[in-house]
């Protein structure tokens, strides 16, 4: 029995991308409070790296500051994300999640998880230890350069 010859980079990265896309797809259908993916990753970014100013949110998230003003509005406008005064200079705005959007975000990443947690109930121990693997090289493989 002759096994398959390896793929090439190229083709295991076509693999990765679409594994890992349809992955996210699946874990955004999961979130909380009817929140879509831009709001989602606006709020999970103001919470990592905040308080942000709006043009950093815009920055971050690479997309156009009338954009983020509108996400921020929107935030706002659900009480998951407030405004407040830059310490160092008043006239700039600052924004920080809210106790709701914390609890927000906890809820959300809590059913994303237990997503995962039921899918994994389903492999043998080979297969975990395999995912376990694959997410350590992952991790590595992507991590943001210092």
């Amino acid at each position: 029995m002759t096994s398959a010859p390896a793929a090439s980079n190229t083709e295991l990265a076509e693999r990765l991308r679409l594994a890992v896309a349809r992955t996210a797809r699946r874990l955004r259908q999961e979130a909380v409070g009817g929140l879509s993916p831009s709001l989602s990753a606006a709020l999970a970014s103001i919470d990592r790296h905040g308080p942000l100013t709006p043009s950093a949110l815009a920055a971050r998230e690479q997309i156009q500051r009338p954009t983020a003003t509108r996400i921020v509005d929107r935030l706002v406008d659900d009480g998951l994300v407030e405004r407040t005064p830059d310490p160092e200079d008043r006239r700039r705005l600052q924004l920080a999640v809210t106790p709701a959007g914390r609890a927000t975000l906890r809820a959300s990443r809590r059913r994303k998880t237990a997503l995962l947690a039921r899918a994994l109930d389903g492999l043998g121990a080979a297969d975990r230890a395999t995912l376990e693997r694959a997410a350590v090289l992952l991790e590595d493989l992507l991590e943001e350069p210092r």
